[in-house]
């Protein structure tokens, strides 16, 4: 059955994303503060200092580490060794070797030497060539063919969706880092206007309600700050899992993210991904074995043909050399009745058949649906990136403009409270917006198989 990408119904996220660069220039390497144990995983070295990595490392290891990459690799060594017996089948036969040796009770006549012998060695080797087999060995090569195709479609899908699963959580990790800087700034506001309104509640210019709502706002933010480092800490943990290692990692950028306009239009992506898709490549691989197998199946109603051929040598003794006799042959076989079991594989085929072009069906319509999603997604959140810029700045402008008024008295705190919470919520949506561009784009590209920027 092919396997389906388990892309999001809907890009959203709690987390956001946020383009962050090194403080003093590049990353910290990852081997700082790590040492590998006896089975190879990462772990926390004596250091105290979370080591640290970049995006193009964490998708390196990813790949070697994700069980289902791994296993999408290996299914394409089965599928590779499925095929090479495929191919030998035809120009190669079947060989066995075998060596008995018998010791009886009482002589007996041996028919092999034609004297009394009590023990018996017996050598044979045996080889057998199938000729015609109702032209399964045909069926059997296209078969493998198209499995081979499948595997390597499935591990490419598999390499895009263990990328996807990491850029998800390595911007979820800068994310909450940003969002932890967020709540901070919002605590360090809140303290700010706690002195001023206190100072004006002493002078008289404003009641003791004041310096109680800022505190109350000030017990709030200092909550959602504790939350917000509890985020934090869990999500470097899961990346330091993703990456292989036994402890928390944080992420950061080599280079700021950037979301120029894809190099496609939203037509022609939808084209390219019912052509060369991963999942379409995946399905496609399927139905064709399936039909390979169905016509496999059938070849069973037709008779076989096997060459054979046989060296046996009998003795008494070890090595037996004593009688060698050779054989050739050339067997025919028609199978007239096996108590349905042929018929039984013969219906197992087909329904396997119409399942995978169902599958196919249904997937090049989903497709479609996937690719629009994720265009329109990125294209969305490029938009609202812009818009959300642009209210991070009126936010901002707006409380500058409520902290003087509310210092002059022109004011209410409600008012001052009001625009301090519309410049978190601005900034929040900020992050947001970058991170869901992101995930579009990431989507998009494990959607179509290959890099779009």
């Amino acid at each position: 059955m092919t396997r389906r990408l388990p892309f999001p119904s809907t890009l959203t996220f709690a987390a956001a994303l946020v383009l962050l660069t090194p403080a003093g220039g590049g990353p910290v390497a990852l081997a700082a503060g790590v040492v590998p144990d006896e089975d190879g995983v990462l772990r926390l070295g004596p250091s105290d200092s979370i080591p640290t990595i970049t995006l193009e490392e964490a998708l390196e290891r990813a790949g070697r580490l994700d069980p289902a990459y791994v296993a999408a690799v290996r299914q394409v060594s089965d599928a590779r060794w499925n095929w090479r017996a495929a191919v030998s089948a035809f120009v190669l036969p079947s060989v066995s070797a075998q060596l008995s040796a018998t010791s009886y009770s009482n002589q007996f006549f041996n028919i092999g030497t034609g004297e009394p012998a009590s023990e018996i060695v017996d050598a044979r080797l045996e080889g057998s060539l199938n000729l015609f087999n109702g032209f399964s060995k045909v069926y059997d090569l296209k078969r493998a063919n198209a499995e081979l195709e499948g595997a390597r479609a499935a591990e490419l899908l598999a390499r895009f969706t263990t990328g996807l699963f990491t850029e998800v959580d390595f911007f979820d990790l800068l994310a909450q880092h940003e969002l932890e800087r967020v709540v901070s700034e919002r605590v360090g506001r809140a303290t700010e206007q706690l002195a001023v309104a206190r100072a004006r509640v002493i002078a008289g210019a404003a009641v003791q309600t004041d310096s109680l709502q800022l505190l109350l706002e000030l017990t709030e933010a200092r909550l959602e700050l504790l939350r917000q480092s509890s985020r934090r800490r869990v999500a470097q943990y899961q990346l330091g899992r993703r990456v292989g290692v036994a402890g928390p990692v944080d992420a950061v950028l080599a280079e700021p993210l950037e979301a120029p306009d894809l190099p496609l239009l939203e037509g022609e992506a939808v084209e390219e991904a019912l052509e060369s898709s991963p999942q379409i490549l995946t399905a496609r691989a399927d139905e064709r074995a399936a039909e390979a197998l169905a016509k496999s199946a059938r070849g069973s109603y037709l008779p076989s043909l096997e060459l054979f051929g046989r060296i046996t040598s009998t003795d008494e003794t070890f090595f037996p050399d004593a009688v060698t006799r050779n054989a050739v042959g050339l067997r025919v076989s028609l199978p007239i009745w096996n108590g349905a079991q042929r018929e039984i594989a013969v219906s197992r085929a087909n329904t396997t058949l119409e399942v995978a072009r169902a599958t196919r069906s249904d997937l090049e319509r989903s497709l479609r649906r996937d690719v629009v999603e994720a265009y329109e997604a990125y294209e969305a959140a490029r938009a609202a990136q812009e818009l959300a810029a642009q209210a991070v700045l009126v936010a901002r402008e707006n409380l500058r403009v409520q902290q003087e008024r509310y210092r002059a008295g022109a004011t209410t705190i409600l008012d001052l409270l009001s625009a301090d919470v519309r410049l978190a919520e601005a900034e929040a949506g900020l992050v947001q917006a970058r991170y869901t561009t992101r995930l579009a784009l990431s989507t998009l590209e494990a959607i179509l198989g290959r890099k779009l920027l």
